[in-house]
């Protein structure tokens, strides 16, 4: 893609730019330590090995999907007191109204934890998660970790990570987040962007180019170059934000008079620093963005990665949308099919039944601004197309009011909402049947929308920028480029207004009150009890799964599942429902074998497969486990192994994790992160046995590499698993049988 270019080898800052060298300088960790990832970094650290990490963070966040249960793991694990800001903001469940009071519910809940914890709590619909971090917990040096995985806030100069709920139950217990010293990509920015394009154009760009052959996988973006003073805040949010599907570690940008320039608005200019990168400052890599040669991007099902010029579809769209369909229809595994050319008319034109601008990613004061430009005194009209707004929070809604795009909008047709993270994850606006979607979100997942394959539904969404959706809105649904259209942007300033906060956030950081009562409503459950591994591991194959990749969505469904993500059990009901809907029942049929032989009753099931490897029941742990080749793209939810657990999960096998946030999820519910070489096929199927003789003690004494047999209907065959860069802390949390378990037995305080 010429408006992208990688060098996949070093540079080094020389005069100010980048100069590509051949070999890494010999003192790397130094040279490192010029870049501004890791100044931030170092100062959070406290590690006296520079290859090993042990962060703390300034603050956490939150949202309504994942804090029920990550104050409950810690408060289960010995927790008083929120001992640095903690957000819990109100954006995912707070129009889904499947349940019935369980939303509102788990809102009292979080209420009454920041009175009782001294913790920050944003009301329903006030704000999307990230918005709120970003006017009110950001500032330029700070570090962030939020229990969603597109905390991202590098633009504002501060370092976000999204991590599974465990990583935040950790710091919440003065614990730390430790990782390898990564690797840092430079993002140099030249030119400047053309008119109708915007912040989506450029991430999905980027996400094309990075995330297939994970050329930044675990490592942090660091953007800078000349490009960079020619963007609003707002546009360099935007792409920001979608670093995560590049399945980067984090991100950071140089702070300039425009960062300086926002944190004033904001209220809070003691927050702005100038962040430099330092001259002989090492880059492992770099990304050259030349944003004057950007085109209107569209990205298809089933991934952001997925990328296409809207030209380019235009031009043929039956055979790209055949091939879109031949790999979406494989992953469906034949449950339902996707027709996307039935969206191709008589004219050979693509049209899409519904536009969508909303969350961390679209419902920026800009890029709505930007489609009320487009939009202003035309309709969208009153066929099947329909256009949905969310503003990201409440004093963005304001400034639309106050503005008049709110009145530009409606009056055009389009709906505006209030802020909401539904339509990303399949609780609003979930299309019809068959239909396509395209979305300034930040996931185009398969089901992620809404959709049920299992009840024979299928839609489709593809990922476009506000501006291309209101100039597809502006031809009632027919695909249109804005770099197409003739439009005037009018000079505006988003102007926020902090009295909305200040009257309706309860702000209770360092006021905890011991002696608060939790509001608990009747779905709020706590963790059931989990094993400690004995001294040998059988697992029996509960799932296998062999598509290339395999998302969060797909272990642990989102939309309306999520209404019981504070009660275990029930949520766990729904694991792999939508990808393999018999692997709750043989999870828990095997569960119930470990139970039995537990009390003393080994089945006779158990006791045949161990007699054929020399096993003893006594001290062997019987789970279940799953295989899949690349798992866990996607979102930090915990409940994507937290649910495997709570069904008597023991392990996970694969080629390599997708992300290291969902291998740390296996690991703090103590799902050992097993390995295969790739050149190893894996022709094992579900109701195959893995036998891992000895595990606990290898485990304790710093195996990588472990001895196993695999137990088939033809017997048994030899089999090598890895588990490495495990940490002496990350080895107990798997003997102990989880994080909660860690903390009960003392460790870790």
């Amino acid at each position: 893609m010429a408006m992208i270019e990688r060098l996949e080898k070093g540079v080094v800052i020389k005069g100010g730019r980048p100069v590509p060298t051949e070999h890494a300088p010999e003192d790397k960790i130094a040279a490192r330590g010029k870049t501004i990832a890791y100044k931030i970094m170092r100062a959070h650290d406290i590690s006296q090995n520079p290859a090993k990490m042990r962060l703390r963070f300034d603050a956490l966040v939150s949202h309504d999907i994942t804090y029920v249960g990550i104050i409950q793991t810690a408060r289960a694990s010995g927790m008083k007191e929120f001992p640095i800001p903690y957000a819990l903001t109100n954006c995912h469940n707070s129009l889904c109204a499947v349940g019935g009071t369980i939303n509102e519910d788990d809102h009292f809940f979080g209420l009454s934890a920041a009175k009782k914890y001294g913790g920050i709590f944003v009301p329903p619909n006030l704000a999307v998660i990230h918005q709120y971090a970003r006017e009110a917990l950001c500032g330029c040096g700070k570090m962030i970790l939020g229990s969603d995985s597109h905390t991202r806030y590098g633009c504002y100069g501060t370092m976000g990570i999204g991590e599974g709920g465990g990583e935040l139950a950790k710091q919440l217990l003065g614990n730390t987040y430790d990782i390898d010293a990564p690797e840092v990509v430079l993002v140099w920015l030249e030119g400047a962007v053309p008119h109708g394009i915007g912040p989506h154009d450029v991430a999905l760009a980027l996400i094309g180019e990075t995330f297939p052959d994970g050329f930044v996988k675990n490592k942090v973006l660091e953007f800078a170059g000349p490009g960079l003073s020619g963007l609003s805040m707002d546009f360099r949010i935007g792409v920001d934000v979608m670093t995560t599907e590049t399945s980067c570690l984090s991100s950071i940008w140089v702070t300039d008079d425009k960062v300086e320039e926002y944190y004033g608005d904001v209220g809070r200019p003691a927050e702005f620093k100038r962040l430099e990168i330092e001259e002989g400052a090492y880059y492992d890599a770099m990304v050259t963005v030349r944003l004057d040669e950007m085109e209107s991007m569209i990205a298809l099902p089933f991934h952001p990665s997925k990328v296409y010029t809207i030209h380019e579809l235009q031009k043929d769209p039956a055979r790209i949308f055949a091939e879109i369909e031949a790999a979406c229809n494989e992953e469906l595994g034949g449950r339902v099919k996707m027709d996307l050319r039935r969206n191709i008319n008589e004219k050979g034109q693509v049209v899409v039944e519904q536009g969508v601008i909303v969350g961390c990613a679209g419902g920026m004061y800009e890029n709505i601004a930007e489609a009320a430009d487009i939009l202003r005194g035309k309709s969208v009209g009153n066929g099947y197309f329909s256009l949905s707004v969310y503003p990201a929070s409440a004093p963005i809604a304001l400034a639309m009011a106050k503005d008049g795009l709110a009145a530009d909008l409606m009056e055009a047709g389009a709906l505006v909402k209030s802020a909401f993270c539904g339509p990303c994850f399949g609780a609003g606006d979930t299309p019809a049947h068959n239909t396509l979607s395209i979305r300034h979100a930040t996931r185009n997942f398969a089901n992620r929308e809404g959709s049920k394959p299992a009840a024979g539904q299928i839609a489709a969404v593809a990922l476009m920028d506000a501006r291309s959706i209101a100039a597809t809105a502006l031809s009632g649904g027919v695909l249109t480029a804005a770099t197409d259209i003739e439009y005037t942007v009018t000079p505006r300033k988003y102007r926020f207004t902090p009295s909305i906060y200040e009257k309706r956030v309860y702000n209770g950081f360092g006021k905890a009150d011991p002696g608060a009562q939790l509001r608990m409503g009747p779905n709020i459950a706590d963790w059931p009890m989990m094993p400690k591994m004995e001294d040998d591991l059988l697992v029996r194959l509960c799932a296998v799964i062999r598509d290339e990749v395999t998302t969060t969505d797909e272990l642990i469904p989102s939309g309306e599942t999520s209404s019981y993500r504070s009660n275990p059990i029930a949520l766990s009901e729904y694991a792999l429902s939508r990808r393999v809907p018999e692997y709750v029942g043989r999870a828990k049929a095997v569960r119930a074998l470990d139970e039995a032989r537990r009390e003393g009753n080994t089945p006779q099931e158990v006791l045949d497969v161990l007699a054929q490897v020399g096993g003893d029941a006594s001290r062997t742990s019987v789970g279940s486990c799953i295989f899949a080749r690349k798992p866990g793209d996607g979102s930090a939810r915990e409940q994507a192994a937290s649910c495997q657990k709570v069904l008597g999960g023991w392990a996970n096998f694969c080629y390599e994790y997708a992300t290291k946030r969902y291998r740390s999820n296996c690991i703090n519910w103590g799902l050992v992160p097993f390995t295969i070489d790739r050149e190893e096929a894996f022709d094992y199927e579900s109701g195959d046995w893995i036998y891992i003789p000895g595990v606990r003690k290898a485990l304790l004494d710093g195996a990588e590499t472990f001895a196993a047999k695999v137990i088939t209907s033809s017997g048994v065959r030899d089999i090598t698993l890895y588990c490495k860069g495990l940490s002496p802390d990350e080895r107990l949390i798997l003997t102990e049988g989880c994080l909660m378990n860690y903390y009960a037995a003392g460790y870790g305080k």
